[in-house]
Order: C-alpha cells, then structure tokens, then sequence
C-alpha cells in the first residue's frame, strides 16, 4: 500500500516528520543518557546518594527514556519495547530494574488507537472488498492499541468469532526507514546494554543490532506472523495445556492477520489467581518456551505478558508470533552441551565446553570458576530438585548474575563472546525468568530442565500428560 494509494486523512497517520539519520534520531538518547549519568555522579559527589535518592532518581530516568523512545517511533521504539520486558539495563541496580520494566511496557500499550473510519479503510483496502462482505459484525471500537497495529474483534459470515490484527498506515516505513541507518540500533544498544559502565565489553553490539533488526522487520510483515503461528497452532494441535489460535490464512495480507478469538483471563488477573493455578500457567510457559526450542529449534521470542491468555484449568493460550526465533540443530547442541556441563556442576567442564564452541577462549584473563559461575550462579531455579518458588527479587540476582557488566560475575561477562544469533536467546530467557517471577510461581523446574537436557522421565503432572501427549503423536504419526 504506497502513499499515493492512501486517503490524506490516512497519509496523516504515517508521521512522515519522522527525523532520518543516525545522528539526529541518537542525539536526544546520547544527550539523556548523559545528563542522567550526570546527575547520579553529581548527587554521589555532594554524599547524598540516600536509597530514597537512588530510586527517585531511576524512576524520573525510567520516565524520561520511555518518553523519548515512544516520541522516537520508528525503530527506537520497536527497540525499546524489546527490551522492556528482558530488562536488560545493566546500568541499573537490579533491584531496581522493575522502574524500567514498568515504564517501558507502556511503549505497548499506550499507543492512541486509529480512527474506525482509518481502520475501515485499511482493511478495505487490504481485503480488496468492504468489511460487510467478509464479517457478519465487526467491532470497530478496537480490544487493544499497540505500537505497530491494532486488534478488533468479529465475527466471521459462517458464525466464528476472530481476532482481527491491523497495521498503523506508515509504520512499517517509518521503521524501515530508521534500519537503513545501519548504526542507529547499535548506538542504542551500546547506550542500553553498555549502560555507563566503564569496562569494554566483547559483546557484538553490531551484530546483536543486526540480528534485532532482522527480527523488528519481519513483525512488519503480518503474512510472516501467520506462517508462524499456524506452524506453532499445528504442532500443539491437541495439547492438553497448551493452546495456539488457529489463524484464518485467506482474511491474512501483509497489514491484516485474523486468527481465532480467544477468551479467557488476562496478565492483571491472572497475578491475582489461586496459587496453584499459577504454578499451573508458569509451568506451562516454562514448557512451552523451552519445549519447542528442543524439539523444532525455534521459539515465540516475545515473552511479553500481553501475549498470554490464562485458563481456570491451567492451560495458556499463546498470541503474537510476529517475533520467532529459529535455529539450526547444531546452534541448540551447543547450547546445550555448555549448559549441560553446568547443571552437572562440572566446573572444568563448563568451561571446556565454552572453549570449544567459541564463548571464551583458554587464554582469557577469566578462570574456569568464572565462567561456571556466570551459568550457574544464582540459578537454583534451573538445577534444584526439590520445590523452588520463583521471586522477583531471585530473578533480579539472576538477570544481574547474566547480564550485567557491573554484576557478581562481570569479569566473564565482557569476556563471553556468543555469537549474535543468541541475542534473542537471553531476551527470551530473561523475559520468561521475569513472567514467571512475577506469577511467584513455585515449581520443581530443575526435574523440568532434567527432562530436556539429560531425557530423564517427568516427574509433575503436567510433565506426564506432556510425555503422553507426543508418544502418542509418534505413535499414530508411524502407522
């Protein structure tokens, strides 16, 4: 859909006064970083750097990002919603990062909703034919307004209720206009991820800023998002808690996705629930995240609590998978053989297997206690066998332990060098880490890690129906 093709009213839409170039979209992010560095230098110097003072601080600094990032639109924005919920911000204390967390979500979810006359127009128009001829009703007055689209609800002619997702006009320009300035997410990222510590990193920047773009450009493409989902909904057909919409692939275009309308409990509630139920909803995103990346090397990469619909039988629906991370066999191996080696608590062999696969080399100035405590450190979640509660005060010592160059094991992490096709690994596991923290889901994860990376046998309930669940689908898949 070109600009000429557009009604003015939508052309209005498009925020073509979007500034272009590296240095004009970056100066505002440079200038706020260093003047919030400033100020805590300043206060620190004067010996008032009260806890009350730190906080306040962080808060009017959380403020002023997600202001300017949501002001910056385009791919600042997409950036700074991908880190919202992975709370990468090694520059903040981790006891403090939920500040961060809770002012960049709105980036999702305070986007002003289209006009009924600008969404009608869009979906004519990606259709090829008025609403009234494909849905019996339509709900023009949208569900929910994000940054790149927004969804609607209806009702299909043969009597099925859907979803229907639409594209903001222009958005997808703006934002591909911003990834041709290759540096613009790498500056982001070394604003973001190198904070204001002093200490040079080995992390690729560039590469990780690649490897973000890549993925921010393939949510613009609602055909894509489709393909993905309706893989995910094939593969979980059936399953007895996990739940993928099917989508509706002939009502889905570039700008346009419907899928099955899902009802159920939302994130706010679901906080609230019955304990059990809980541990029931946390263990079933715990499989699914960690499920699929072993056995079709690929998982939803936006774990973004929005993107869940809770059920009072502890099962959870999935939504959006505009964000798929895939990867080859070989690329899980190695993850997994160093992890592996972890949760044996093999020190040496921790840190071999990081030698082997390129993480590290043997003549950095990082012991072999370094690195195995970088994997392991902090993650009782992952090893314990016993029943272990997940806190955000645990997930905190956890995202710091892994993700911070000021952290309890700063000295491996400038030193890890993981290839930036990982990138969106630690997005994923950090950003679950978080879900589930927040859910106070209590659990015994580490029978749960044993089943995917030793094959031992399920232990929970839930891990029993699972185990059934897909022998029966070889079974009748080799008859």
């Amino acid at each position: 859909m070109s600009g000429s093709e557009l009604s003015p009213d939508v052309r209005e839409a498009r925020g073509d006064g979007i500034g272009r170039g590296r240095l004009r979209r970056t100066a505002p992010l440079v200038g706020l970083t260093v003047r919030s560095a400033g100020e805590a230098l300043m206060a620190k110097l004067r010996g008032k750097w009260t806890d009350a003072d730190r906080s306040e601080f962080h808060v009017r600094s959380a403020e002023r990002y997600a202001e300017l990032l949501g002001h910056s639109k385009g791919a600042l924005m997409k950036a700074g919603q991908m880190a919202s919920f992975a709370l990468l911000s090694p520059a903040v204390p981790a006891e403090l990062q939920s500040i961060y967390q809770t002012a960049l979500m709105r980036l999702r979810d305070d986007a002003p909703p289209m006009a009924p006359v600008l969404a009608r127009e869009v979906l004519e128009r990606e259709l090829g034919q008025p609403a009234e001829n494909v849905f019996a009703k339509f709900e023009w007055e949208p569900l929910a307004a994000a940054s790149v689209g927004q969804v609607h609800a209806a009702q299909l002619q043969d009597g099925r209720d859907v979803a229907v997702k639409i594209q903001y006009p222009g958005v997808a320009e703006a934002i591909c206009a911003d990834l041709k300035n290759t540096e613009l997410l790498a500056t982001f990222l070394t604003l973001t991820i190198g904070g204001m510590s002093p200490r040079r990193l080995s992390f690729d920047l560039r590469g990780a800023a690649r490897e973000m773009g890549a993925r921010i450009v393939e949510e613009l493409d609602y055909r894509l998002e489709a393909a993905s989902q309706a893989e995910f909904a094939d593969y979980y057909r059936g399953h007895p808690f996990i739940h993928v919409p099917d989508v509706v692939p002939e009502l889905c275009t570039g700008h346009v996705l419907t899928q099955e309308l899902v009802q159920g409990i939302h994130w706010s509630d679901a906080l609230t629930a019955k304990q059990e139920l809980r541990d029931q909803w946390a263990e079933a995103i715990f499989r699914f995240v960690y499920g699929t990346y072993e056995r079709i090397y690929q998982f939803n990469a936006d774990p973004h609590p929005g993107n869940y619909i809770f059920h009072e039988d502890g099962s959870v629906s999935f939504l959006d998978f505009g964000c798929v991370k895939r990867f080859r066999p070989e690329q899980v191996k190695i993850m997994d053989e160093v992890l592996r080696e972890c949760l044996r608590g093999d020190v040496l062999g921790t840190w071999r297997a990081c030698v082997e696969v390129g993480f590290c080399k043997s003549s950095d100035p990082v012991s072999p206690e370094e690195i195995f405590a970088y994997w392991r450190g902090d993650g009782e979640m992952l090893w314990a066998n016993e029943h272990f509660t997940v806190t955000p005060e645990y997930a905190a010592r956890r995202i710091a332990r892994r993700c911070s160059p000021n952290g309890p094991s700063a000295n491996a992490f400038r030193h890890i060098t993981m290839s930036p096709e990982y990138t969106f690994m630690s997005r994923m596991e950090m950003g679950v880490l978080s879900v589930i923290a927040q859910l106070r889901a209590g659990n015994r994860w580490g029978s749960i890690t044993a089943e995917h990376f030793e094959g031992a046998p399920p232990v929970t309930d839930m891990g029993k129906r699972e185990h059934a669940f897909f022998e029966e689908r070889e079974v009748a898949s080799a008859v």
